[in-house]
């Protein structure tokens, strides 16, 4: 860590992500689709087109946000996520109080400032951590998966000690959108009065450009170009499993109540993390980009050729180890290392891909029985595994343009 005095504002950024584990899971949970249908009398299947809108709500910020970090500073963009995440998780409970119709359509245009203030985290605290644990990039981004990854763990636990009965006899979670919402309004004012690096060195710092500008000024090789691209297709391989596994147990292997599935995913995103950060010392932070991916292929097939489950305790492991256990932030780590000047511009960039995978496969995914579901993944995970091939083997060509260039 390059400074001491950051050591606070490190563990305020971590801590955002740990509500976001909660924030971006909470509509998938079966508890909570059956709970938000009841009162909006819609079938549960529906809630997907929420969890949906997520993804739109970071497709219409992430072309601003990325510039709007790098010219504006850190601090500016956590503020903005921090209030957004805080709007979306107490409107939540707001829409589930309103019911009916009007209820739905409060939380979609809710989960689209949710999506919103994804954007402006990841574009603010992405660099920032990289900025503040400068000689570890790649384990300073994975320790936001980390924060993620301890949260969704815990997430059965906050479940049950904020489930609520209504008076209507309706089973409610409004608590645990109250309680995350208010959190990120603390952790908004936190930050603050935190200091941040980018904030020390901004002034008299020249302007930064925009969006367009920076991508308009900087030279883009088709190796860079598909790892932006991997943010699509590692993004694909999780979300997929994600959301539609535990319906591919259900209607494929005839498991009853397959929601332990959830458990080995995050058991194995988190032994991965722990793993992974050690690795990252010895081994080069993009050998990831292929090596996880395969994995993840390997997996897939076994899961679609040999229907059981036992298989799919086996595959959530191994989906959560290799899909989810940081991937997306190695790759974001990597961008960022080969574009330095416009750290928050390229992790839009990756971002964008990942935003636009999470919001149009999900919505295809809603129209596919739960196996055409996997065969699509792992059309998209194969295709992942060719980007990475393709940029480890271009990565010297693509370093030695980014030294040159600095």
């Amino acid at each position: 860590m390059t400074n001491k005095k950051y050591l606070p504002s490190v563990i305020v950024l971590y801590l955002n992500y740990f509500l976001h584990g909660v924030g971006c899971s909470i509509l998938g949970q079966a508890v909570i689709k059956e709970a938000l249908a009841g009162s909006w009398n819609v079938e549960v299947m529906a809630i997907t087109a929420i969890s949906a809108a997520l993804g739109l709500g970071r497709l219409i910020a992430l072309p601003f946000a990325g510039p709007l970090s790098d010219k504006l500073g850190r601090r500016v963009s956590v503020v903005i996520g921090g209030f957004s995440y805080a709007v979306y998780l107490i409107g939540l409970a707001m829409a589930f109080n309103a019911g009916g119709g009007a209820g739905y359509r409060i939380a979609y245009i809710c989960a689209i400032v949710g999506g919103i203030a994804n954007s402006f985290l990841d574009t603010g605290i992405y660099p920032a951590v990289a900025e503040i644990i400068d000689r570890a990039p790649g384990v300073a981004t994975m320790g936001i998966k980390f924060a993620i990854a301890v949260s969704q763990m815990l997430l059965p636990f906050f479940l049950g000690v904020t489930v609520a009965t209504t008076a209507a006899g309706a089973t409610s979670y409004n608590r645990l959108f109250y309680i995350c919402g208010i959190c990120y309004l603390v952790l908004m004012a936190l930050i603050i009065f935190f200091p941040l690096p980018d904030s020390d060195k901004s002034k008299g710092a020249e302007k930064k450009e925009g969006l367009l500008q920076s991508i308009k000024h900087t030279k883009f090789s088709a190796g860079s170009i598909a790892l932006i691209l991997i943010g699509f297709t590692c993004t694909g391989t999780f979300q997929l499993w994600l959301n539609c596994a535990q319906n591919y147990a259900k209607d494929v292997v005839g498991w009853a109540d397959p929601t332990i599935m959830q458990t080995f995913y995050s058991v194995g995103t988190f032994l991965a993390l722990i793993v992974t950060a050690f690795l990252t010392r010895k081994i080069k932070d993009v050998r990831f980009i292929l090596i996880y991916p395969v994995i993840c292929l390997v997996t897939l097939v076994a899961v679609l050729m040999v229907p059981s489950q036992g298989m799919c305790k086996i595959g959530a492991f191994l989906i959560g180890w290799a899909g989810a256990g940081g991937l997306l932030q190695i790759a974001t780590s990597v961008c960022n290392m080969l574009f330095p000047k416009i750290k928050g511009t390229v992790t839009a960039l990756v971002m964008i891909a990942s935003s636009l995978c999470n919001y149009t496969i999900l919505t295809a995914a809603a129209q596919m029985t739960p196996s055409g579901v996997m065969t699509m993944n792992i059309v998209l995970t194969a295709i992942g595994v060719l980007l990475g091939l393709f940029v480890n083997k271009n990565y010297a060509k693509m370093l030695e343009t980014a030294e040159a260039d600095a």
